[in-house]
């Protein structure tokens, strides 16, 4: 049987195979009123539909540790008991199909207070427009130039969002998540402390890669002793800021070399898997796209730090998933768009590459 198909087993928990579903957002929750941030019917049929399609595991889109942390005001959140009771009904579905459901916990920082991407090009909502608020970050650092300026976090604020990120955790939980994936890439709050292309701190915070990594080695801790030690915790991160590495770029930024370093310092502390993917942190870096190409980052990562990865990417074929995981650059696949436009995609893979993955009892004939 094709490896795609072979259970992957960490911690006490097993996933039944090897191709899952990266964090989506869908723009779709109520945006104000007593079910703000809590999922929906449309939340349901879209997680449901690719859990009778054979994923092994589904993360739900980045779904916010407070208000502030929403990328758009129609974002999922899980900052209060509603949006916990809402979720269990999709939890508890997802387990009945076999698919183990994972949460994104996570802050959009400075990038926070957008539009849906279908309305004016996702702009940024400024604070004094109808659904809009002040961004945050951790430097006074916009951005793009159409961006509104961020409130520089002090160490109070700081440590509120740590304590939001575990109490995100203790309700994700309650709300039958399996799995908590931190969101760090993609610029949103945690990589903008990451990157000194947006955090130009000159305190503990900020400064050498031992402070740019501090926050997010403290949501980390936080998050690990609030989440059971039989179930994993995931971290998101882009593996690379597309700047310093480009030799036509002279802007500095996260490299590969630090990830590298980073993934031995997030295993550490008690994180099971990294989910490997790049940029984010600059509107107009340079990005060498095509099919696979942030699996190199995942196989670095893999390879130099001992550290478990899936990885992302324009991965669309089966055969090209079948090698990222036969030839050892990854532990799994994360698909992204390509399961927007097929939900079944993993059933059809199982059929070419002569694998197996769980179907409703209802679609034994097709």
């Amino acid at each position: 049987m094709s490896t795609l198909f072979t259970p992957h087993t960490v911690r006490s928990l097993t996933i039944p195979n090897r191709i899952w579903m990266a964090a989506m957002c869908q723009y779709s929750a109520a945006p104000e009123g007593e079910t703000v941030g809590a999922p929906t019917d449309w939340h349901f049929v879209h997680l449901a539909a690719r859990a009778t399609g054979g994923i092994g595991l589904i993360i739900t889109e980045a779904t916010a540790v407070s208000p502030e942390g929403r990328i758009s005001p129609y974002d999922l959140g899980i900052w209060n008991d509603t949006q916990v009771d809402a979720f269990r009904r999709i939890t508890a579905f997802l387990k009945t199909q076999g698919t183990v459901p994972g949460i994104q916990l996570a802050h959009a920082g400075r990038k926070g207070s957008t539009e849906r991407t279908w309305v004016d090009r996702g702009r940024q909502i400024s604070p004094d427009e109808p659904y809009g608020w002040q961004p945050v970050g951790p430097s006074a650092v916009p951005f793009s130039e159409s961006s509104t300026t961020p409130d520089e976090l002090d160490e109070e604020q700081i440590a509120e969002i740590v304590r939001q990120f575990a109490d995100g955790a203790r309700r994700a939980l309650a709300a039958g998540f399996e799995v908590a994936e931190i969101h760090g890439a993609h610029g949103y709050l945690i990589h903008q402390f990451l990157s000194p292309h947006s955090n130009r701190r000159t305190d503990r915070y900020g400064g050498s890669f031992e402070g740019r990594t501090r926050f997010a080695l403290d949501v980390v801790e936080a998050v690990r002793a609030v989440w059971p030690q039989e179930l994993p915790v995931f971290f998101r991160i882009s593996a690379t800021d597309w700047l310093t590495e480009n030799p036509a770029d002279d802007r500095e930024g996260w490299t590969t070399d630090d990830s590298v370093r980073f993934a031995k310092e997030l295993q550490a502390r008690g994180v099971d898997l990294m989910d490997i993917s790049t940029g984010g942190i600059a509107p107009d870096a340079r990005i060498e796209s095509g099919p696979g190409y942030q699996v190199p980052f995942a196989e670095r990562i893999r390879t130099e730090a001992g550290m478990p990865v899936a990885a992302v990417g324009l991965i669309t074929e089966p055969a090209q998933a079948q090698e990222i995981i036969g030839s050892g650059r990854a532990d799994a696949v994360l698909l992204g768009r390509e399961l927007l436009r097929n939900p079944y995609w993993a059933r059809q893979a199982a059929d070419r590459l002569g694998g197996e993955v769980a179907a409703p009892v209802q679609y034994h004939r097709a």
